[in-house]
């Protein structure tokens, strides 16, 4: 396993406006000049966190997931961001890993925020997903996802960890900027693995502002990057795949972990 490089975006996006994220991302992902294997992008990139599908859901082939395509394939490089989906059954907040080459990996968000009507209006998920990217297994969560660590639990079984980086893509507003920034070294040192975590900048339609505090972290639960609060910022990290294995080698925590079943009821 190589080592991972994950490019973190912290901006600002505009409420229920596709058309004009398009062309905000469309420049901030120019500015990635180096290689990178992994871009992250807040949750609900096109849109912000709008709990009003009549008029920001899309289907799955619809332009936001061709956007991403395009995107994907001009940077040589995986993106995950979310997005409202407009299914068969209802519509979810969905989490899409698309990869240079077109083909995506999805997961709905689990934890839907009962603070506001998002939990009322859309479905939940009931699967976890974990990725690949080079050689890399990837658990990407979605912002209020983030306070539930059963969910979030790494498993080591076999010899094999569960995942060795975890993503939460958030929406997070700034009025609990403190406890965003402590799960995610929470996250990072209870499941021996790094930590990203990527958030808006801004006021959204609600008048909620959002600080941002992204963040990389790595298995010890020390901050490798934090972004400046309340600024757009494009930061490309390389996450240690020595410097794991090496930890976790060292302090086999991961051979002590309760061994425990998920029962996902929708």
């Amino acid at each position: 396993m190589d080592d991972l490089k994950v490019t973190l975006i912290q901006t600002n996006l505009f409420w229920e406006d596709p058309h004009q994220n398009y062309r905000h991302f469309n420049k901030l992902l120019g500015q990635i000049i180096e290689p990178t294997d992994l871009i992250l992008m807040p949750e609900t990139f096109n849109t912000g966190f709008s709990i009003n599908p009549a008029s920001c859901a899309e289907p799955i082939d619809g332009p936001s997931m061709n956007f991403l395509r395009v995107k994907a394939g001009e940077k040589n490089a995986a993106i995950m961001t979310t997005l409202l989906i407009r299914g068969e059954h209802g519509c979810y907040n969905r989490l899409v890993c698309i990869y240079p080459d077109g083909h995506f990996e999805t997961y709905d968000k689990r934890h839907l925020f009962r603070l506001s009507e998002e939990y009322r209006i859309f479905l939940n998920g009931n699967k976890k997903l974990v990725v690949e990217v080079k050689g890399w297994k990837i658990s990407p969560v979605i912002c209020y996802d983030l306070r539930f660590p059963v969910w979030n639990k790494n498993t080591w079984r076999d010899g094999q960890y569960g995942y060795d980086l975890m993503v939460c893509l958030a929406n997070w507003p700034a009025s609990r900027a403190h406890v965003w920034k402590t799960l995610l070294m929470a996250r990072a040192i209870e499941n021996q693995a790094f930590v990203a975590g990527v958030n808006r900048v801004g006021y959204d339609g609600h008048g909620t502002w959002h600080s941002g505090d992204s963040m990389a972290v790595d298995a010890k639960g020390i901050v490798m990057y934090a972004a400046d609060e309340g600024a757009e910022a494009i930061k490309t990290v390389s996450f240690s795949a020595n410097d794991l294995a090496l930890f976790r080698d060292s302090f086999t925590v991961g051979m002590d972990w309760d061994d425990f079943t998920i029962n996902a009821i929708q």
